[in-house]
Parts: structure tokens; C-alpha cells; sequence
């Protein structure tokens, strides 16, 4: 547990709360202490929860499908992973690109049910999608080299920024940004646009769902002061650091005050206002 001087806690509720995942409202299996009863206080007061993800291995079906099973039934409409802010963003911007993603499967089902037409064949590749793959391998190295380096033809961009992937007991393993760093240093080119956390594009693909809430009103809640955090100085949105994931009270403490989130909460049922708490009788060794 943070120490008393580091906790920053709310003194109201918020127009929205828009939430990063695992380690924050979970950790791999398990729903971290007082998840359960803060989403259900929110919903109960009617107050919108959105939940973002910089994790494009699954899509949004899956998460909804694991939220369910940890208790807390969520529609699919209420949250948004760099599968659907890169979809969305090619669409908008580059509707008749050819793309060569570098992917798991859920970004290539999406890409498909979005029309946007995929290849292997560098030749005909305008856009190459570096992105969290399991499967990444010298083969697909070579195709990217060729459609960027060889073939002079596509440029690159990224679904995430994330060097690792944290896992439960500390353990992690590579992320995009492991391949998005190899494809750059065989090509000499230079990742040009990352559709994940810090990019705001994420909040404002989130908040674009919430036409009643103000951005001004609403806070983003997350363990990672490089992604979520600054996601949400970067959108000018109150923003909440729970100390169940990355973040440790000596980070944020060693932050100037600029780059400070809004609240810090060693669990993340702080977010409810302490004079709430009194009134509904809550005790840290409730059941969640």
C-alpha cells in the first residue's frame, strides 16, 4: 500500500470513467481488490464506464467475454483496444491503402470486416502494420523490408507503443514495439503514427461514445504513467493512477508537477468519494 502522503483521492464522482484493464481493473485472472463494487457503484448511479486496452490480440468481443466471466458483464460497444482505433483510423484516413499487418488474428478479422484489403506481396503494400504478434518471424521481416526498403513504396505505423507485456509474478514478453524497433532498423525508416495509448486518439475514440460527458469532467484511470497517464495530460482530462499494476508511489513521487496525475489510489475503489465510502459502510476488508 501507497503511503498516506502519496494517496490523491476524489472528492466527487465524474461526469465518465474510462479505464485501462489489466492492472488496473484486473491482473491476468483475477479482478484486482475493490474492482468489482466500484464498476457496480458506477452502474448502480448511472454514470458511464468505458474501458481501453493497448493489448490488440484480442478484440473487443474478447474482452467484454472476459469481463463477463470476472463478474462484470460489459457490452462490447463500451470498449476500445488498438484494434478498433487502427480499423478506425485506416478507414478514415487511408480507405484504399493496401496493408501488410504484422498481427495476431484479431486485427486481421477486423481489417476484413472493415474492407481493407491485405497482402504479402511487397509490391502492392502501401501501409505496414507493426503490432503485438506471437508469430513475428524473419519471413514477415523480409516482407516489410522489401515493401518499405527494396520496393520504396510503404510506410509504417504502429498499433502500440508497449516494449513488454506484463504478466502476473513479473514476468512480461516483447511487444510492439519490439518489432516496430527491428522493422525501423533494417529499413532506416521511422514509425510515423502509433494508434495507442498515450496517442489521444484513444480517448477521443472512447469519448466520441459519450456525447453527455465533458472531457473536462471526466477521468481516465490507469496503472501506466507513460500510456494512460499521459494520454490523459495529453487530452487535457483528470487522470487516476492506481498503484495494482506498473506504477510504484516512488514513481509517481519522483514526477514533476506537470507530468503528476490528478488522483493516486493504492486500489481502485478510491476512486468513490471517502464521504461515500462512510455512507455506505465500506471497509478495505469488505468482499469485492
Amino acid at each position: 500500500m501507497a503511503s498516506p502522503s502519496v494517496l490523491r483521492l476524489p472528492s466527487d464522482f465524474f461526469d465518465a470513467y474510462v479505464f485501462d484493464m489489466d492492472g488496473t481493473i484486473y491482473l491476468g485472472d483475477h479482478l484486482l481488490p475493490g474492482a468489482a463494487r466500484m464498476i457496480e457503484e458506477l452502474r448502480r448511479r448511472e454514470i458511464p464506464v468505458r474501458f481501453l486496452s493497448n493489448n490488440p490480440t484480442k478484440d473487443p468481443e474478447q474482452y467484454a467475454e472476459k469481463l463477463a466471466t470476472l463478474g462484470l458483464p460489459t457490452d462490447v460497444a463500451d470498449i476500445a483496444n488498438t484494434v478498433v482505433t487502427t480499423t478506425a483510423w485506416l478507414k478514415s484516413h487511408h480507405p484504399d491503402a493496401v496493408v501488410f499487418p504484422i498481427s495476431e488474428q484479431p486485427l486481421k478479422r477486423a481489417l476484413a470486416a472493415a474492407g481493407i484489403r491485405m497482402s504479402e506481396d511487397p509490391a502492392e503494400i502501401d501501409i505496414v502494420i507493426a503490432s503485438y504478434d506471437r508469430g513475428f518471424d524473419y519471413r514477415k521481416l523480409q516482407i516489410a523490408f522489401d515493401a518499405i526498403w527494396f520496393h520504396q513504396r510503404a510506410f509504417l505505423i504502429q498499433t502500440n507503443p508497449d516494449r513488454f507485456c506484463p504478466f502476473p509474478g513479473g514476468r512480461g514478453e516483447p511487444d510492439c514495439a519490439a518489432i516496430t524497433a527491428a522493422i525501423e532498423a533494417c529499413t532506416g525508416t521511422t514509425c510515423r503514427r502509433s494508434l495507442g495509448k498515450p496517442d489521444p486518439i484513444m480517448l477521443r475514440t472512447v469519448m466520441s461514445t459519450l456525447p453527455s460527458a465533458s472531457v473536462e469532467r471526466s477521468v481516465m484511470v490507469g496503472d501506466r504513467l507513460q500510456t494512460d497517464i499521459k494520454m490523459a495530460l495529453d487530452s487535457d482530462m483528470m487522470s487516476a493512477v492506481v498503484l495494482t499494476g506498473e506504477a510504484t508511489a516512488d514513481d509517481v513521487a519522483a514526477l514533476p508537477p506537470h507530468l503528476a496525475p490528478t488522483l493516486v489510489l493504492d486500489r481502485i475503489d478510491r476512486l468513490i468519494p471517502p464521504h461515500i465510502w462512510d455512507e455506505l459502510g465500506w471497509t478495505e476488508s469488505d468482499p469485492d
